[in-house]
């Protein structure tokens, strides 16, 4: 699954890919990163960090791949508990 997810990041950072099928989990993945709605200015920084933090999910033997959705709302979270103790 690690092997298909860095080739589905690779498809989206080139823009284009030369697959016809997917997997329904690369689909709600491509769903759910379009429905983010990242600024274009930064999609590219943003989609590297989400890469690597579910990169490292599924070392830790997490078989569900982490949706962009669940990462930025983590880091929405760690942001706020920051700024929270300061």
């Amino acid at each position: 699954m690690l092997t298909r997810f860095n080739r589905l990041m690779r498809d989206i950072e080139n823009g284009a890919s030369s697959r016809q099928c997917f997997q329904p989990w690369e689909v709600e993945l491509l769903l759910d990163i379009e429905a983010c709605g990242l600024d274009p200015a930064k999609k590219r920084r943003v989609l590297s960090q989400y890469a690597n933090a579910a990169r490292r999910r599924f070392e830790q033997g997490i078989p569900r791949p982490l949706k962009l959705s669940e990462y930025l709302a983590g880091r929405r979270r760690a942001k706020a508990s920051v700024k929270g103790v300061a």
